[in-house]
């Protein structure tokens, strides 16, 4: 991809500037650009999720594998029930449990959401963020937004605006700083298409709060469960590889980890 010098990066920190950066994000999506988002997990590359033309701007500008789903954000319950099939009581549990949120629920796919999203495959991973501009904007252009990582593939996500202009600076016009993610790390996905649900990538949303809700669940495995089309990001046999030094750890509860992570000031 040509590269079309530095990206604008739109502030958002008062009131004027929110609704600015609003309406500039809305028109260019509209228009089948790209926008690099914040959401409170890290920053996402967005285009509206029903364009296909759209959608693979995203893979050409990312070097995404088209093997490797995207998933779809939506800013309402309404909004998520029309990018699927059919919608379980136990989706509406789980929406209830930790909708917005980092959660992503993978469900049969409806016809109007391209296959290009979806990797070819039958289902497609659904989000409602919590990211206030992230809500605004959807709400704006009226459509779900497709919205991988705003990094380049197999790069580390971007957890700030800066992040993203200095690794996709020269390959998109428009970047909205919304402050540093509050999570992260990617969204928690679930397979509901799978008896008992299936978690697909780990993430926030430890297991023992999502049993509390489904009941029983599975663990994840490096292709889902088979060998046909990856039913979430994350995946597959290589994902991040960050140049660094890194400290493992493992913990038995969801409090555990927060006092961990207090401890050790993050």
């Amino acid at each position: 991809m040509e590269p079309r010098g530095s990206a604008e990066v739109l502030p958002t920190h008062t009131p004027a500037l929110f609704e600015r950066a609003v309406r500039q994000a809305a028109i260019r999506l509209c228009a089948g650009d790209l926008v690099a988002l914040p959401t409170e997990t890290v920053y996402g590359l967005a285009a509206n999720a029903l364009d296909a033309q759209a959608v693979a701007k995203i893979f050409s500008t990312k070097g995404r594998p088209a093997s490797n789903p995207i998933i779809v954000h939506v800013a309402s319950l309404e909004m998520a029930r029309q990018c699927v099939a059919a919608w379980p009581d136990l989706a509406d549990r789980l929406a209830a449990a930790f909708w917005p949120g980092p959660l992503t629920l993978v469900l049969s796919r409806a016809s109007c959401i391209p296959a290009i999203v979806t990797a070819g495959g039958p289902t497609v991973g659904v989000r409602w963020p919590s990211h206030p501009f992230m809500q605004a904007v959807i709400g704006a252009c009226g459509f779900p937004l497709a919205a991988p990582s705003a990094n380049a593939a197999s790069q580390l996500s971007p957890t700030s605006a800066e992040h993203v202009l200095s690794g996709l600076g020269d390959r998109i016009r428009l970047i909205v700083d919304g402050g540093p993610a509050q999570v992260g790390i990617e969204s928690t996905v679930v397979d509901l298409t799978k008896d008992p649900p299936q978690v697909l990538r780990p993430g926030m949303i430890h297991a023992e709060s999502l049993l509390a809700v489904t009941g029983k669940l599975a663990g994840p495995d490096e292709r889902g469960g088979g060998s046909g089309p990856l039913r979430s990001p994350g995946q597959l046999p290589r994902h991040y590889a960050p140049k660094a030094r890194l400290t493992i750890w493992s913990w038995s509860s969801e409090e555990e980890l927060k006092a961990r992570l207090a401890q050790s000031g993050w």
